[in-house]
């Protein structure tokens, strides 16, 4: 399960900023390319109508709320009836997130206890290899204080888990995040990176080859391009620990936001900056609205209508966040692929229906190969096989296995995903 260790990236200097390349054939010809992993979840279900796949390869069918993946069929698995035991039984909203990532029981009361989810544990073996071991991104600020389930708030904010007791901290400002990707700070964060680096990129010429060169320069263009929509949003000043981030660093425009964040993870996948990175697109609970859907009502309100025109189009549109992502990296060539190829995007919510509150299954997606190790074009099936043939933990272990770090046991799980 492990491959050669990639050499580093080429990286082009300035005042304060660090820009790494892509993978380049003449610079790593002799290595293989890394493999990815990157989680985004979606609180609150999906329309279950409308959540269905058929067939295999090329000629698989899929459901109305699945079509933005259409032209990513054979890099697709659709997973059906997996489910994280755990949580289920406990309560609704807080008790069926904060473990969907660790598969731990969750403690309720003022203590916060779980477990380290599954993508930190691939942070700290693969992180090695990497500026930053991860990165945790969200659209939405997390919430406060207790449900009445008397678990807290935190849970259902957090899917990402550095330990027992304490989430990751979640990043929501598209600036902050892209600026982490390229050590800009200081007086020059203000200006363009590009000018920044252009000297060093002026003798990049005499190190790769030609066609490298033009790989290159489409890079800096879509570097460029995404910085233009991020420069409206940069404060003057990213603000001190521990003081409030003003609210004009977010985006009015709630599909901006979402797309700026899967452009920052395709960045640091194509650059290698991190190989682990998880985006809640929209936490459970969430407050969100979708004027542009027509949807009067925000999120979780709207999920109690699960089976509705409305949330359809709801879960519609964060399937297409998977499939912009995914898309993305499936532009980069890398290898004798593409990033996509090279790295595994997983799409899950805590729980399949809003408005039952049932997680006895979850709606779950892959994208991506992991460097031809696994299998795509595919739908598994899960919900009539036994309950310790269907836990959603042994598709992390099995997932984990493919890029690289085998454990034993996981969660509540200590065998591999049948059929995966």
């Amino acid at each position: 399960m492990t491959s050669p260790r990639p050499a580093r990236r080429l990286v082009l200097r300035g005042a304060g900023v660090a820009l790494a390349l892509p993978w380049l054939e003449s610079a790593h010809a002799a290595t293989a390319p890394p493999k990815r992993f990157a989680v985004l979840f979606m609180g609150n279900g999906i329309n279950a109508n409308h959540w269905w796949a058929r067939g295999v390869g090329a000629g698989m069918q899929l459901s109305k709320s699945l079509q933005p993946l259409a032209p990513l069929k054979t890099k697709l698995n659709f997973v059906g009836g997996l489910f994280n035991k755990p949580s289920t039984g406990v309560g609704i909203h807080p008790g069926q997130t904060g473990g969907i990532l660790s598969g731990a029981p969750l403690q309720k009361g003022p203590v916060l206890k779980g477990g380290v989810s599954m993508d930190q544990v691939l942070a700290e073996r693969l992180g090695q290899e990497t500026v930053q071991p991860s990165l945790v991104l969200g659209c939405e600020q997390p919430n406060t204080g207790y449900h009445e389930s008397n678990f807290s708030m935190a849970y259902s904010s957090h899917i990402s888990w550095q330990n027992a007791d304490a989430p990751v901290p979640l990043e929501v400002y598209p600036s902050l995040a892209f600026d982490s990707l390229f050590e800009n700070r200081g007086g020059k964060r203000l200006h363009s990176l590009l000018d920044a680096i252009r000297e060093d990129a002026a003798g990049l010429g005499q190190r790769v080859a030609r066609s490298d060169g033009l790989k290159v320069d489409e890079f800096l263009t879509s570097v460029r391009e995404v910085e233009k929509r991020i420069e409206p949003l940069r404060p003057p000043e990213p603000p001190p620990a521990g003081v409030a981030r003003p609210p004009a660093g977010l985006p009015a425009d709630l599909r901006e936001h979402m797309k700026l964040m899967c452009d920052v993870v395709a960045l640091a996948f194509q650059t290698d900056r991190t190989r682990v990175a998880s985006l809640m697109l929209c936490r459970d609970l969430s407050g969100l609205f979708y004027p542009f859907l027509d949807v009067r009502d925000a999120h979780h309100p709207a999920s109690h209508r699960d089976l509705s025109d409305d949330y359809e189009r709801v879960s519609r549109y964060y399937v297409s966040q998977l499939a912009y992502l995914a898309t993305r990296l499936e532009a980069m060539p890398e290898g004798d692929g593409t990033v996509l190829d090279h790295a595994c995007l997983l799409f899950l919510s805590n729980m399949y229906s809003g408005w039952k509150h049932d997680n006895t299954r979850l709606p779950v997606l892959t994208v991506g190969g992991l460097g031809g190790t696994l299998q795509t074009g595919r739908v598994l099936e899960y919900f009539a096989e036994a309950d310790e043939k269907r836990r959603v933990c042994s598709l992390y272990l099995s997932l984990m296995d493919r890029l690289g770090v085998p454990l034993p046991r996981f969660g509540d799980a200590d065998n591999r995903l049948a059929g995966l």
